[in-house]
């Protein structure tokens, strides 16, 4: 299958890609790309939520080194760093990207231009890093990008809090999506992100994700041709409600979800000094969270 895998964008004709970069285009001002509907006109300056205008606004691009097995491979992931965020996660560990706003506003063609630089370095996919807010940019920029010669599968790398319709717009855009999947209780997405539909809003976007791609495929070399794979962050005290996520996946999109449980939890930005969200994870509460995943039948796991 690697010898003759073509990325899903490279089957869409220009049209169509102009179209779909048109269509969220339009979404994005006044704007309803993500689940909250902000409404505000972009195009005219306003910011909502997310605190970015409709340009591009990048903080960094580089070939990442330090991302999940399949999407390093050997010559790492072209990993572009967009700036803010359309949730307000009080422990983030990017805060400074995605709350202080740390980054340059780009052209379109600028962010063409990094794809085609990244895939120059030999980076077997590109890999957007909180792209929400700015996918009507990001597949406008692909229109070019795609031109030009661009070839490898694009990574969709969210914190989760997507919206169905947005993402039926990029099927048969992305290749690879990777979500997180951060809470199942409303109350604590609500106090910890400032989205108390987050679960409902997440679960949905996943569902969606896998309809589009399935479970991951791998190269002979073990590398991300297409497919989901799923991020969870283990939270102190199961304040994540990792059970119910763990659930969720087995039983409602697949057993075979290629997925990470993540044990790098420190409090971070305004999580510091707060009760409960403040403490460190116990490795016990880790490696509880292992295996169940296990007995639930997920054994893909990073």
């Amino acid at each position: 299958m690697a010898q003759d895998f073509i990325p899903a964008y490279l089957k869409l004709s220009r049209k169509e890609l102009e179209e779909r970069a048109g269509v969220l285009a339009d979404g994005a001002s006044p704007c309803r790309l993500c689940p909250r509907e902000c409404g505000v006109l972009r195009r005219e300056g306003t910011v909502g939520y997310c605190r970015t205008g409709f340009s591009p606004v990048v903080s960094s691009a580089h070939a990442h080194f330090g991302e999940e097995a399949p999407l390093t491979g050997s010559r790492g992931s072209g990993t572009i760093f967009l700036t803010n965020c359309n949730l307000g996660c009080l422990f983030c560990q990017n805060y400074d990207i995605s709350h202080e706003g740390a980054g340059r506003r780009i052209t379109v063609e600028e962010l063409a231009n990094l794809m085609l630089l990244l895939q120059g370095q030999g980076c077997h996919n590109i890999n957007f890093v909180t792209p929400t807010h700015q996918i009507h940019a990001i597949v406008q920029a692909l229109v070019s990008a795609a031109e030009r010669g661009l070839k490898v599968p694009l990574v969709y790398n969210t914190g989760g809090y997507d919206s169905v319709d947005t993402l039926r717009l990029l099927e048969g855009i992305f290749d690879i999506y990777m979500p997180d999947l951060k809470f199942s209780d409303p109350r604590v997405a609500r106090d910890l992100a400032d989205a108390d539909d987050y679960p409902e809003k997440a679960r949905e976007a996943v569902r969606e994700m896998h309809r589009q791609v399935g479970d991951l495929v791998l190269n002979d070399r073990g590398v991300a041709l297409r497919g989901l794979l799923v991020r969870h962050l283990v939270l102190p005290h199961d304040l994540a409600g990792s059970g119910e996520t763990l659930k969720f996946l087995a039983e409602e999109v697949s057993a075979d979800t290629y997925l990470n449980i993540m044990a790098q939890y420190r409090p971070c930005y305004r999580a510091i000094g707060m009760p409960r969200i403040g403490d460190r994870l116990q490795q016990k509460d880790f490696t509880g969270v292992l295996s169940l995943a296990r007995k639930l039948g997920l054994t893909r796991l990073d």
